[in-house]
């Protein structure tokens, strides 16, 4: 992975563990301040050219730093992954292709505490140098699912209580018409064909996001940044209301 935010996102998960990290050759205080940092962790720090550092990286963007990390650990399957305690929630991707919404979208899943990223293994974007950098390093906290087939995925979600809800524009209801306090999946569509067919079958319903004016979609990013934090703001609430029992906040 590449780039200052990652990297040091990687050092501070995994330390000693990570294989190397190099930074460009060259006066930079915020360099060697990384550079530092990740001794401390006990981790290797090199110096390399920027040459070099555009070979590791495919010619990514790394301003001046690359790490070599363990493989992410990537699922095949939702099933187990249910929080202990708390409402699950899933994000899942219908054929996503553009690592840089890839990655902003696995950033706002980590922040709002999704329960997992779930998406096909074919037609999506990879776990690629561009998708971590995204990221900003949120990649390294975030629980991924790659599956063989997403409406599958949906239907087996479905059959262990999980609410399917997929966004389309051309829904009838809203999601914020949606009770989301429960265990919940949020299907988000890709960039510019949505849902496919077979992955609107698999969902409990579809349900658009409220706009003051009427346009074709949003980016797949910020939609799914919306949706969470819809689902946020609900589960929150729900807490806060004085009265609530325990089994209203745990459904």
């Amino acid at each position: 992975m590449c780039g200052l935010q990652p990297v040091r996102e990687a050092v501070r998960v995994h330390g000693s563990k990570l294989l190397r990290v190099v930074l460009e050759a060259g006066e930079s205080p915020t360099l060697d301040a990384l550079g530092r940092f990740a001794a401390d962790q006990g981790v290797r720090v090199e110096r390399a050219s920027r040459g070099e550092l555009e070979r590791y990286t495919d010619g990514a963007r790394h301003q001046g730093a690359v790490a070599f990390a363990p493989p992410l650990e990537v699922h095949s399957s939702t099933e187990g992954l249910e929080t202990i305690g708390q409402p699950s929630l899933f994000l899942c991707l219908d054929e996503l292709e553009d690592p840089q919404n890839f990655g902003a979208i696995v950033r706002s899943a980590v922040a709002f505490s999704a329960t997992a990223v779930v998406w096909p293994e074919h037609h999506s974007a990879p776990l690629s140098a561009a998708m971590f950098r995204a990221s900003a390093g949120a990649v390294e906290h975030a629980t991924l699912v790659r599956v063989s087939a997403l409406p599958n995925e949906l239907s087996a979600l479905r059959e262990r209580g999980v609410t399917v809800l997929g966004l389309d524009a051309d829904a009838k209801h809203s999601l914020t018409d949606a009770d989301l306090r429960g265990p919940v999946a949020i299907v988000i569509g890709s960039e510019g064909k949505g849902l496919r067919k077979p992955v609107k079958q698999a969902c409990t319903r579809l349900a658009n996001l409220p706009m003051s004016r009427t346009l074709g979609s949003l980016n797949a990013s910020v939609a799914a940044a919306i949706a969470l934090y819809e689902v946020f703001r609900q589960r929150r609430t729900s807490d806060a209301t004085p009265g609530a029992s325990s089994e209203e906040s745990s459904t």
